[in-house]
């Protein structure tokens, strides 16, 4: 059976739609052309490759923490879509219960984009989401986690890793953020993204100098701590990427249909609760 027949859920996606949600002034960057991907844009998308579900995820680009663009796509899907926003350190508890009704499982620490020092108070941020059951999704590169782990425990959240903990390629599987994030895994008490290659592989498509590091995250994480995203519209990508064939990368990566079937569909549906059953079934 091939990828495009099994039942799938897309856990790392943006939406953007300036004409109905304009953008920040003060935007650092404003995507336009190419990389706008509005809510019934995303539909499509999802129903010509069979996907279920999708987890959006607040895009810094553009809206930052005006979550209203992603909050409105989420209500309008009748359960097909759950997000992660981004809110600001001191984020209070009534407003992260208002998120969760909204939708929201999670909330996006970008340290790849801010740095780590930029949540150095984030500490109660991190516990009230483990009160309330609400992901951090984590976002490093190279040897960030090394610094940011401490942090990251202590607070007591359900961690969530994105694209692979972005590796430099050149320091190889040993490099120490890396192997902070393979040791998340071996404990048991984080999930990662297979997603984002293009972000740090230093190849074309099939991306295939990042497949050791997929294989390393999948016997750390097993199967069972693993999810896939696309990454859609693919924001800044430095060169062409593809929903299509990203999917059959991850036919590659994963041949056996059982693995294939925890990561693509019941590990996101029991970690973020969507419907037992596709809505395209």
């Amino acid at each position: 059976m091939s990828i495009f027949d099994d039942a799938k859920i897309d856990c790392h996606a943006h939406i953007f739609d300036p004409v109905h949600y304009p953008y920040g002034e003060d935007s650092f960057y404003k995507p336009a052309g190419q990389e706008l991907g509005t809510p019934a844009q995303f539909l499509h998308v999802l129903d010509a490759y069979g996907v279920g579900h999708a987890l959006l995820v607040q895009p810094n680009s553009g809206y930052d923490r005006d979550n209203r663009c992603m909050l409105g796509a989420i209500a309008a899907s009748r359960g097909r879509l759950k997000g992660v926003a981004v809110v600001a350190n001191d984020c209070s508890r009534s407003e992260l219960e208002d998120l969760k009704a909204g939708g929201i499982v999670g909330i996006a620490f970008n340290a790849a984009l801010f740095g780590v020092a930029h949540y150095a108070d984030s500490g109660p941020l991190l516990e009230r989401l483990a009160e309330l059951g609400l992901f951090a999704q984590i976002q490093v590169q190279e040897n960030q986690l090394v610094e940011f782990a401490p942090l990251l425990e202590a607070g007591g959240a359900r961690l969530l890793f994105d694209h692979c903990g972005r590796p430099d390629m050149a320091a190889g599987l040993g490099q120490a953020g890396f192997q902070a994030l393979l040791a998340f895994g071996r404990r048991g008490n984080a999930h990662v993204k297979l997603s984002g290659y293009v972000k740090f592989s230093q190849q074309a498509y099939p991306f295939e100098d990042t497949w050791p590091y997929v294989q390393a995250l999948v016997e750390a994480f097993g199967s069972g701590g693993c999810i896939w995203g696309s990454d859609w519209p693919f924001l800044r990508a430095p060169s062409r990427v593809d929903y299509g064939p990203l999917l059959k990368l991850m036919e590659r990566l994963l041949p056996g249909p059982a693995e294939r079937r925890a990561v693509l569909w019941d590990n996101p549906r029991s970690l973020f609760g969507f419907d037992q059953a596709s809505p395209l079934t």
